[in-house]
């Protein structure tokens, strides 16, 4: 009987690992915001803090950006390419005013132009294919998307965004109208027959069972819940660990019993927000 178990044993060890797929996401505040270290960062320096940031610890299959700047995608993308020995696609969308006028990035140190502020998504080793969809959006403010990114190989479809605020400028009424409807068409814009979705950003609302934040902004966000498996998320209670000021603004979602480890990055100071990564089974 020794021998029986033993090559049993054998082949349970020798089982081929799971295949996974690596997530990051992080609003890196470069483009308006004067109290961030990346404000006024040029292409090549942007690409330097948030590629250099990203490879640390093992490079992520796949990058979630917001407040970036569209013209630095490229340079990003080289970068990465550089450092990783890997392809990597930039898709980038940069946002715009009420008037369609481009939302831009102040000039970096040297006066150039970087660019309209823009979400990205980052996708590294397989052809994917890159999608923008609008989103509801106040027509006082700036207008916003969700940028998707479909990579057949690996039957993924990964969409980030950065979703209105609760400012005086933004999505301020009663109920928080837009987010709420952001939220549920970034539901049916992420679903895809046959594909894993993982979805986040900067979604500008707090956890609902946070006990922080504006309760219409809680319940907005309540949906994705239900669908998904948020990466911090502990157990049934729908919360986790603060990303921007004490509280939790960026979120990874994916299907539910496929998260396999999550981790907010504390350490970082380059933007007032927190790097969250998650690595989900595929």
């Amino acid at each position: 009987m020794v021998g029986p178990v033993l090559l049993l044993v054998a082949g349970l060890l020798a089982a081929p690992a799971r295949p996974e797929l690596s997530v990051m996401t992080w609003n890196v505040c470069a483009g308006t915001n004067s109290a961030c270290p990346l404000y006024r960062a040029g292409a090549l320096e942007l690409a330097q803090s948030i590629g250099g940031y990203a490879i640390k610890n093992g490079p992520p299959d796949v990058i979630f950006l917001q407040e970036f700047c569209t013209g630095a995608a490229g340079t990003l993308e080289l970068w990465l390419e550089q450092r990783t020995g890997r392809a990597w696609t930039v898709g980038s969308w940069g946002l715009t005013s009420h008037d369609g006028t481009p939302y831009a990035c102040h000039p970096d140190r040297l006066g150039r132009p970087r660019g309209a502020q823009s979400i990205a998504v980052a996708v590294a080793g397989d052809a994917a294919a890159f999608e923008v969809h609008p989103l509801p959006a106040p027509p006082w403010y700036v207008k916003r998307a969700v940028l998707c990114a479909t990579v057949p190989a690996r039957k993924v479809r990964a969409c980030g965004t950065h979703l209105s605020s609760g400012r005086a400028d933004d999505d301020w009424q009663p109920g928080a109208p837009y987010r709420t409807r952001q939220i549920r068409r970034l539901l049916e814009i992420a679903a895809e027959p046959g594909h894993r979705t993982i979805l986040g950003g900067d979604l500008n609302v707090a956890p609902p069972d946070s006990g922080y934040g504006a309760a219409a902004g809680r319940r907005a966000v309540a949906p994705l819940y239900r669908a998904y498996q948020e990466c911090d998320q502990r157990g049934a209670r729908r919360t986790g660990r603060w990303t921007r000021e004490g509280k939790k603004l960026d979120y990874l979602f994916a299907p539910k019993g496929t998260v396999r480890s999550c981790r907010v990055a504390r350490d970082v100071t380059l933007s007032d927000h927190k790097p969250v990564h998650v690595k989900v089974a595929l």
